[in-house]
């Protein structure tokens, strides 16, 4: 039997993207792209990396290869993942603003967290960690998933991984292609806009920034949605606060 969700305001889980959600790795990812096509004399522009954000690798890859960078689209994802792992790595992790305080509060509040990225897992994980025992009871990476979003799977297999029905979770993302994987998935979403534009993307909720959303906050963002789905399943709002 299909579990149905709650109609009460707390959650069964949050789901997080990871780059530019909770940490700020686009301009990263942006950097590899530039310095992987340079060095095989391929055309890159900021503008062509703004058009991958959100992207599963797979298509970064294929995208690259056809501008012209001679490796596979396996070798072109492993070049730029050690090359972001490494930037990582040495020095402290470019966290956005308010997104690493919501994590800790919803672990203190037991609400159950997990990470859905379409990064490959060695760099999930780095992130992951940095948490600890406070962190994610499940991750889903790339490599973990055929379909990239914005195909549900991956939300999907996190509310699988948690033991959850994923219409009684909130995925919070960053992008288009995120929020439409998440939509499609049935979570109710709340978007908070960074590299690229969210206006007129689809969601539950749109905000600027996490900085100072709190989990009550949070909460009483996402109740009207909650509580439309409740009355109708089949009820998507669109909201803006």
């Amino acid at each position: 039997m299909t579990p149905q969700p709650r109609t009460g305001r707390i959650p069964a889980a949050v789901l997080f993207d990871m780059d530019g959600t909770l940490i700020d790795t686009e301009p990263i990812w942006q950097e590899s792209q530039i310095a992987l096509t340079a060095e095989h004399g391929a055309h890159w522009t900021h503008e062509d990396g703004l058009q991958l954000v959100g992207s599963g690798l797979e298509r970064s890859g294929e995208i690259l290869r056809a501008r012209g960078v001679d490796l596979s689209v396996e070798e072109i994802i492993q070049w730029m993942t050690v090359y972001v792992v490494d930037r990582l790595e040495a020095g402290e992790l470019p966290w956005r603003p308010g997104a690493r305080e919501l994590v800790n509060e919803l672990h203190d509040r037991g609400i159950p967290t997990a990470l859905v990225t379409m990064s490959r897992r060695t760099m999930a994980l780095v992130t992951a960690e940095a948490f600890g025992a406070r962190g994610f009871r499940a991750v889903v990476a790339g490599d973990d998933v055929e379909h990239a979003k914005p195909h549900p799977e991956a939300y999907l297999a996190a509310a699988t991984a948690l033991e959850v029905p994923i219409h009684d979770c909130i995925a919070i993302e960053d992008s288009p292609t995120g929020l439409a994987s998440a939509v499609a998935a049935g979570a109710v979403t709340v978007g908070v806009e960074h590299i690229v534009p969210l206006s007129g993307a689809a969601g539950d909720v749109h905000l600027e920034t996490l900085n100072g959303v709190t989990v009550d906050r949070l909460l009483e963002l996402t109740a009207p949605s909650f509580a439309l789905r409740a009355a109708d399943p089949t009820a998507v709002k669109s909201r803006t606060a």
